[in-house]
């Protein structure tokens, strides 16, 4: 078995020693100091993050997909993370996250299930078929988790590009992977729960893998959810008010236009712009 005790995620922090003395408002500024650290963690592998961004876009415009894959905290982020894209940049069935134990896991722990190494392998090679032309994105705070490493293990014999996400230097998934984002956040506030830091680093790290991949794929217009669905009132509005912003138009002519481009955002602004010119009006 590894020797889990020296892994900085399960370290014992010094500065929470008493935590279970202090008053509602002391754990909170503890809490509230410990998370600062985080996003000057995650800034020291913003190099490997944009690696990452390239490798995202890259599987998309080749036509594959990019699959999460993680346990507990870290699968629940990555299925978090996937089910964000459709709605935000109308993008069906093309980010995936997938948790070990099954959906099921999502609501009812099944944390045995990380150290099956073929619980994530069943899902790709079977339900998804995955193959060469798909990005495996492994996520675990700990960077132990048998399941991921299986997963890592069976893309790259699929001849697919494989990156990590950890916040150990020693991960174990750090030789599995064609990248490595490591982002070292340190013992967490309650010894071992990797949801506290750890999961907030590899929070911020899935946002700007998918947002800076939907950006290099084309999704976005100038800073604009070109492709958002606008399933519902506040969504419809926010469309109308992205053309009349982008385009310079009135909202009466955005709704036309957005009505006849059957609702994608990008295809009313393009006809509105192709007839009038960027700087036109629209009246």
């Amino acid at each position: 078995m590894a020797d889990f005790g020296k892994l900085a995620t399960e370290g014992e922090n010094a500065a929470a020693a008493s935590i279970d003395r202090m008053d509602a408002l002391e754990i909170a500024r503890l809490i509230n100091r410990e998370d600062q650290t985080v996003a000057l963690a995650v800034e020291r592998c913003l190099p490997q993050v944009a690696e990452g961004i390239e490798l995202f876009a890259g599987a998309l415009r080749a036509g594959g997909r990019v699959f999460y894959c993680g346990a507990g905290t870290s699968g629940r982020l990555g299925v978090v993370d996937a089910a964000e894209i459709p709605p935000t940049y109308g993008l069906q069935d093309r980010v995936i996250g997938l948790m070990a134990g099954g959906t099921s896991a999502l609501i009812h722990p099944s944390e045995d299930a990380e150290d099956d190494p073929d619980s994530l392998v069943c899902l790709l090679r079977g339900e998804y078929a995955f193959g060469e032309a798909d990005l495996l994105v492994a996520i675990s705070a700990s960077g132990s988790a048998e399941c991921v490493k299986g997963a890592l293990r069976y893309a790259r014999s699929c001849g697919a590009k494989t990156v990590c996400i950890s916040c150990n230097r020693g991960s174990d998934l750090i030789p599995l992977s064609d990248l490595a984002i490591i982002a070292e956040v340190g013992p967490e506030v309650i010894s071992g729960s990797t949801r506290m830091k750890a999961g907030t680093a590899q929070k911020m790290i899935l946002n700007m893998l998918s947002t800076g991949g939907m950006v290099r794929f084309g999704r976005v217009r100038g800073n604009y959810m070109a492709y958002m669905i606008p399933s519902n009132r506040k969504l419809v509005d926010r469309a109308i008010r992205m053309i009349c912003q982008k385009t310079g138009c009135a909202p009466e002519r955005a709704a036309r236009e957005l009505e006849k481009a059957h609702n994608v955002i990008a295809d009313a602004m393009d006809a509105i712009e192709a007839g009038t010119g960027l700087s036109g009006s629209c009246e």
